[in-house]
């Protein structure tokens, strides 16, 4: 019986090689299949992730929309409606430096500082004679006693046009919320009295103030301005 030949070294060594190769290439292979995975599952959770980001942007939208009060629409001007409990007065419009002595709390007209006050909401008292000097514009003053409750207070904001308003807290007001135009004001005791649109909707940016249609910006903030 006749023995196996040898293999030739230059066999082995080809032999040898082709088997290096396959497992080098099984080994890439493993390794590709593991990085289409892993870049599958972060795809997976980015945008799971941008889903939930999403999703929660959109919340907080909502809830911006839903809380945040949202401006009324008025007619600039009025039509000479009468309303029960408006006060009317004589106030001279004239520019003075400091501190004035008013007539009227909160006051609805007289003499008042050349810098006007910006309209817009404030959670602090603002200075009269600035605010005085927005009426002179046809901007009207809504103030609420500090007690007032945060809800009320929401309540009261939400019925307020855009513009040519300012919403602030007044200390030893005659009711609890005052409405104030040049000249004109309002008191009453409930944030739910019909009374207030009605008031807004008669005399905001009315045509019978000394500078209708004169800014209600540009000039000069008072304290605790939030919008």
């Amino acid at each position: 019986m006749s023995a196996t030949p040898p293999v030739p070294p230059k066999v082995k060594q080809a032999a040898r090689l082709k088997q290096e190769r396959a497992e080098e290439r099984a080994r890439k292979l493993e390794e590709h299949r593991k990085r289409e995975a892993r870049a599958k599952r972060n795809r997976r959770i980015g945008i799971w992730s941008a889903a939930v980001g999403g999703a929660a942007i959109v919340a907080l939208v909502v809830t911006a929309i839903v809380l945040t009060p949202q401006p009324r629409t008025y007619a600039a001007g009025g039509t000479g409606v009468e309303i029960e409990g408006v006060e009317t007065f004589e106030n001279e419009s004239s520019h003075v430096q400091g501190a004035v002595d008013y007539e009227q709390t909160p006051p609805a007209g007289g003499p008042h500082n050349p810098m006007w006050l910006n309209c817009g909401v404030y959670t602090e008292q603002v200075p009269n004679e600035n605010a005085v000097h927005s009426l002179e514009h046809g901007a009207l003053w809504i103030t609420y006693d500090p007690s007032l409750s945060e809800a009320d207070v929401t309540a009261l904001r939400a019925k307020l046009p855009s513009t040519y308003v300012i919403l602030s807290p007044f200390s030893e007001l005659p009711a609890p919320i005052v409405l104030s135009g040049w000249n004109t004001q309002l008191s009453v005791d409930d944030v739910d009295d019909p009374r207030i649109e009605t008031f807004i909707e008669e005399y905001w940016q009315s045509g019978d103030v000394p500078e209708p249609g004169a800014p209600c910006t540009g000039a000069v903030d008072g304290p605790g301005k939030v919008a």
